[in-house]
């Protein structure tokens, strides 16, 4: 089974300002660029942090509203110095979060859910930025064809990984469901199908109605 890598879908043209980027350059660059957030670099080329628009939006927040409509909103500490700042290692979102290129799709997805972000700097062993790999890049791996996660899972999951006749299971994929039928020896098999089926890449769910000839599962309670 090969999964895909955050190096197949990062961009690696990144656009980048430094840390002494002032604001209007930084609007400036998130604008023609049709971006919306921008790694920090420093000299070296390593990630500093992250500078979006979430970030330089707190700025026009933090003012008073002349109509006297809404009321300026609380602003933490933090919040407030970047609010007043002026440069982008001042606004940025410090430190970056990073991943590494050879990183799953699963690793990457997982990074940004636990320190909710939206994009994560790609660098290499040197920690120097060499892509961005954002959600949206994330999810193109669920534009897998059927007919292709329907042969990783035949050949290489059941076939070559598990060693199961082909024509012991069949294999049917639409828009990323699998759904999965047939018999096989040892009932302790079907969960490890239905999770190794689950890990492929572009699958959506599983669902299975597989017989089994021995219940494994039984013996092996009473064995205990």
């Amino acid at each position: 089974m090969q999964h895909r890598t955050v190096g197949e879908l990062m961009t690696r043209g990144v656009v980048r300002v430094t840390p002494q980027m002032p604001f209007k350059e930084i609007v400036k660059t998130l604008t023609e660029n049709d971006v919306t957030a921008v790694p920090v670099v420093d000299a070296t080329g390593r990630p500093m942090g992250v500078v979006s628009e979430a970030d330089l939006l707190r700025k026009s927040a933090g003012q008073a509203d002349p109509s006297g409509r809404t009321p300026i909103p609380h602003l933490e500490a933090w919040e407030r110095a970047k609010a007043e700042g002026a440069r982008a290692e001042e606004l940025m979102s410090a430190p970056a979060v990073c991943a590494r290129a050879e990183w799953t799709v699963v690793e990457a997805a997982r990074l940004m859910e636990v320190q909710n972000v939206k994009r994560l700097p790609v660098v290499d062993e040197a920690d120097k930025l060499v892509g961005i790999v954002s959600r949206g890049d994330l999810l193109r791996v669920f534009l897998r064809q059927d007919e292709a996660i329907r042969e990783e899972i035949t050949l290489d999951l059941l076939h070559r990984a598990l060693g199961l006749a082909p024509s012991g299971v069949t294999v049917e994929v639409r828009e990323g469901q699998v759904t999965l039928g047939g018999t096989v020896q040892d009932r302790s098999l079907i969960p490890l199908i239905e999770r190794l089926c689950r890990s492929v890449d572009g699958v959506v769910s599983v669902s299975e109605h597989l017989a089994y000839e021995t219940d494994d599962t039984r013996r092996a309670v009473f064995e205990t």
